[in-house]
């Protein structure tokens, strides 16, 4: 563990042990580095900003119209070179934040409806002030529009649809305690300062908990995409890679422990299930072989390998996104794209189906002018296998991040959905206790230093 980051767990314990004394979920803007006298600068109160507006009435959106949506919430990156020192000025604010109190829990029975005075109403102006969600001048008062873009705003940094309503799941976001919210942060930072990622002009983000993948350029977001990630049983790892090629109408080499248990699973209930689904089995040279001669009881580690033919029925669609890394995880599209307008987007074994894909595939190959989006949709509607080799490798980074602020000092949060962010926090807090330890022993001192 690093001083720096032992400082701010330091900062986060007293913080929440002053609050003790004196008295989720998973998107805009929020509480920033407090200034000596613990008040946020004007200049950088969301509040005197706009508010995401509410959707209007519109046709059912489309892969296009999603990833604009996406982009146009704010062009700063989850993930850039300055993201771990602007996460531990954000833990710093909500410690100082923590010391004075934190914020007031809104009942769960409370009931708020736009124009009409409740009885609660003041209390959670109270709790949209102090994170800045609300300006300060506007503390008392009916549920009125300034209410609902302040309750927008805080919808929107918490990944909920910005809809200006207290929601259930508005409501409990707005109830996590503000030193659990340090907790996340404290996690992120910890994950951070152990990532080894070379940022370059171009890169791609995949924020695991928030469910999008970013195309960086230049410091910008220039394209953001809903993605699905690994179920809660089966999740997407964190890593750094380099994306190497951009696949069209490629093939799908099943995972054995697919193949294994849920392959096996299907063939045992309906022996035509390969033939169905467009799969062949191959031995060790890639030389078909005849299923029936396959053990399918599920008890033996396959010897085969089961491939899908390209086509509309391949589970990675019409285009695989390579980046070779040790957990044999890569982008892909899918051929259930229905599944992207879901909120709740972890439903992968680990790999990332992108909505939107063609367009990601066409960003790292505008280098090669013969690669336009055009060109890559006229090459999928023959339905041959091509893969394309990167002209210049993009880099990419898998994140798990629950809390980060961007640039434009905006605090999010995301629901930690793989239960990642105690399981880091204790066992950074063991291995602080074992060095402790260590260097009060004469004959392991040397470990602590």
């Amino acid at each position: 563990m690093s001083k720096r980051h032992a400082v701010i767990i330091a900062v986060g314990l007293f913080a929440s042990a002053s609050a003790l004394a004196q008295t989720e979920t998973t998107g805009q803007a929020g509480p920033k580095q407090a200034t000596p006298a613990g008040t946020v600068p004007a200049t950088a109160n969301p509040a005197h900003t706009a508010a995401p507006k509410a959707a209007a009435a519109a046709p059912a959106p489309t892969a296009e119209s999603r990833s604009a949506a996406a982009l146009a919430l704010t062009h700063e990156p989850t993930y850039d070179e300055g993201t771990t020192q602007r996460i531990k000025d954000a833990a710093l604010s909500y410690s100082d934040l923590a010391v004075r109190g934190g914020w007031p829990a809104i009942p769960a029975d409370a009931k708020f409806a736009l124009g009409i005075q409740g009885a609660n109403d003041d209390l959670l102006r109270k709790r949209l002030i102090l994170t800045s969600d609300l300006a300060a001048d506007k503390a008392s008062g009916a549920f009125d529009q300034d209410l609902a873009d302040a309750v927008r705003r805080f919808q929107a940094r918490h990944g909920l649809a910005p809809t200006g309503m207290m929601t259930p799941r508005t409501l409990a976001a707005m109830n996590v305690t503000v030193q659990k919210r340090i907790r996340q942060l404290e996690a992120s930072l910890e994950r951070l300062e152990n990532t080894n990622f070379s940022f370059g002009q171009r890169y791609v983000v995949v924020n695991i908990p928030a469910a999008f993948a970013e195309a960086v350029e230049n410091d910008l977001v220039v394209r953001r995409y809903r993605v699905i990630v690994g179920k809660t049983e089966k999740p997407s790892p964190t890593l750094t890679a380099q994306i190497t090629s951009v696949v069209l109408n490629p093939t799908w080499t099943v995972p054995s422990s697919i193949a294994k248990t849920e392959i096996s699973a299907h063939m045992r209930k309906d022996p035509t299930y390969l033939s169905r689904m467009h799969m062949e089995v191959l031995d060790g040279h890639d030389n078909p072989i005849d299923p029936h001669s396959v053990d399918w009881s599920g008890t033996h580690t396959p010897n085969f390998t089961v491939r899908q033919q390209n086509g509309t029925f391949n589970a990675l669609g019409a285009v695989k996104i390579d980046m070779p890394n040790s957990y044999s995880v890569y982008m892909h599209d899918t051929n259930q794209r229905n599944l992207f307008s879901d909120d709740y987007r972890f439903d992968s074994h680990g790999c990332s189906r992108v909505d939107n894909v063609r367009d990601l595939a066409a960003w790292p190959l505008k280098d090669q002018p013969k690669w336009t989006r055009a060109a890559i949709d006229t090459e999928i509607a023959t339905g041959q296998h091509l893969d394309v080799a990167m002209a210049k490798k993009v880099p990419v980074a898998w994140i798990y991040l629950t809390a980060w602020m961007t640039k434009d000092q905006t605090i999010q949060f995301r629901n930690d959905v793989y239960n990642q962010d105690e399981q880091l926090l204790e066992a950074t807090a063991e291995e602080a206790a074992f060095f402790s330890n260590a260097g009060n022993h004469p004959l392991t001192a040397h470990m602590a230093q």
